[in-house]
């Protein structure tokens, strides 16, 4: 009479169990959300928990047979239920190991559990029959444990919802897969996050009755970690297909040519070259394409030659010197040395001031970025001042903005000849309430302000020439004087999303400068003898750092 083999546990797959199991009654949909994904705030906590509360802990155990699992599970105080056929994870492993998904015997199982509200939950436990051959897949994945996950259940899903959550939980843990398991009719959505310090929570689940095969695809491209990749590797093909649209005036002629033969004939350029471009700034954005032709988005429009606020200049300028710069950048984080004087020879202040054609395409680039501007007014109260002085204030935009939304104002524009040369067309309005001054910073500012600004200033000098700077400031303004900084503000903690990021790479790459923390730049106030005492968010990712003398 043949001995009937059946599962037999071992004592480590039980101890798995047993800290899933822990693991749920020790938390809530709350508690996991909070811990899993911390950059959630409590009110985003609640709505998804609202759309999909946790529903169940998972672990993936190997018995020798899945024969009398159920029975094993059970004399360890787990009543699980019917097993069904597992499809998603054979799949996964059946890629991770390169063996067949028809050798691979996976089942599901589910005991009933509860969350320390004493909501009801469940234990899933996948159990993969596990003969000798497949050892070496059983020890690398209780050592890795690259299926154990928490999961979250969508209510009542429909594709609206279920891509608004996957796009909310994607900004905070990358795609990891997913499938549709056709024997219980669910999609899953798997998501990871690699440096979560606590092993059972690095992995979500997104469960989902029902098919949703657009938003799976989706979510199964962007968790193939090459697409990502190349993804930022061809960003500077972008940076050349919108400078060469802005070279080739695409954009204007955008405005009144929909057609492509007319396009080409327009710009000048190869019916079939201009077809792929115009392919490309469409998946970028910049383009809408339909049966009726080709127009600008309402991003394209922004490199319109006539639009306001254009920034066709800084796509010339980030296209042209600056792309070229760019490209020793490895010789920039070697020697700490700006690249740009490594390229053309000279530091691109001096560069450009050397060659009128480029300085005006600058000076032009810079007004592309004045819209950072456009709230200091609002959030700074510039009634009192009877004169505000821009050091080194360009061609005057901001200036020129202040005394508009003051006309009680008088105002006074320091910076280099060549500088202030590109001013007057910019302060025509406000001329007669407006006094150039030529003038180096590092050795006086003029003394009779109420108010001083230092606009994108001091992202161009290390700290030794900002202290110089600042100190320069302390010792020509008034006792009464406000000092306004406006830069990007690089953010406290590492990874979070901001244009200073890339700006202060840039900055080390073009300029010789930085972008700092609002702790670096209190850190300079106060060494120059200001004290910081308010810091306002503006557009672009600006802020505007507000500062007055320390009279301590």
């Amino acid at each position: 009479m043949t001995r009937m083999i059946t599962a037999a546990l071992s004592a480590e797959d039980v101890a798995r169990l047993a800290a899933a199991r822990t693991l749920i009654g020790a938390n809530d949909t709350d508690s996991i959300l909070a811990s899993a994904m911390p950059s959630l705030n409590g009110a985003e906590r609640a709505a998804l928990a609202v759309h999909a509360p946790l529903t169940h802990a998972a672990v993936l155990i190997f018995p020798t047979t899945l024969d009398g699992l159920g029975e094993e599970l059970a004399r360890h105080g787990l009543d699980a239920g019917a097993m069904t056929p597992s499809t998603v994870v054979r799949d996964r492993l059946s890629r991770r190991y390169a063996v067949p998904a028809a050798d691979l015997a996976i089942g599901i199982l589910r005991a009933p559990v509860t969350d320390r509200a004493g909501r009801r939950c469940e234990l899933e436990i996948f159990a993969m029959a596990t003969p000798p051959e497949f050892a070496h897949i059983a020890a690398d994945e209780r050592l890795h444990g690259r299926e154990n996950h928490f999961a979250l259940a969508v209510a009542d899903a429909d594709p609206i919802v279920l891509h608004g959550l996957r796009t909310m939980i994607a900004a905070r843990m990358r795609p990891d897969g997913g499938g549709y398991n056709v024997h219980e009719d669910a999609t899953v959505l798997y998501f990871r996050d690699a440096h979560q310090p606590a092993p059972a929570l690095r992995r979500l689940e997104l469960n989902c009755a029902g098919q949703f095969a657009q938003v799976l695809a989706e979510h199964q491209r962007e968790s193939e970690p090459g697409t990502g990749l190349l993804r930022l590797m061809t960003g500077a093909w972008a940076t050349q297909a919108i400078a060469t649209a802005a070279e080739l005036r695409l954009p204007d002629h955008l405005a009144t040519i929909a057609d492509l033969p007319g396009l080409a004939a327009a710009t000048g350029a190869d019916q079939d070259s201009l077809d792929r471009l115009l392919r490309y700034l469409t998946a970028l954005g910049i383009v809408h394409t339909s049966a009726a032709g080709h127009a600008l988005t309402d991003l394209g429009s922004l490199l319109r030659s006539d639009a306001e606020g254009s920034m066709r200049p800084l796509a010339l300028m980030y296209g042209g010197p600056f792309y070229q710069s760019f490209a020793a950048l490895t010789d920039a984080v070697r020697t700490g040395e700006e690249s740009y004087a490594r390229v053309f020879g000279a530091h691109h202040f001096a560069h450009m001031a050397a060659n009128p054609g480029l300085a005006e395409l600058f000076h032009q680039s810079m007004a592309a970025s004045s819209a950072m501007f456009t709230e200091v007014t609002r959030v700074v109260d510039f009634s009192a001042a009877r004169i505000v002085v821009d050091v080194a204030g360009g061609n005057g935009e901001l200036l020129s903005r202040v005394l508009t939304a003051n006309p009680a104002t008088r105002g006074v524009l320091m910076d280099r000849p060549h500088a202030l040369a590109t001013a007057g067309q910019t302060l025509a309005a406000v001329a007669d309430r407006c006094t150039l001054v030529p003038g180096d910073f590092t050795e006086s500012v003029p003394a009779n302000g109420d108010v001083y600004l230092l606009a994108r200033v001091l992202h161009d000098w290390d700290d030794t020439q900002c202290h110089t700077i600042l100190t320069t400031c302390a010792a020509n303004m008034p006792e009464h004087a406000e000092l306004l900084i406006i830069e990007r503000l690089l953010p406290e903690t590492a990874g979070a999303d901001s244009l200073a990021v890339p700006w202060d790479v840039h900055m080390l790459c073009n300029v010789g400068g930085r972008e700092r923390t609002e702790s670096h730049y209190r850190a300079l106030l106060a060494e120059a003898g200001f004290q910081l005492t308010g810091s306002h968010p503006l557009p672009l990712d600006a802020h505007v750092l507000r500062a007055r003398r320390d009279r301590a």
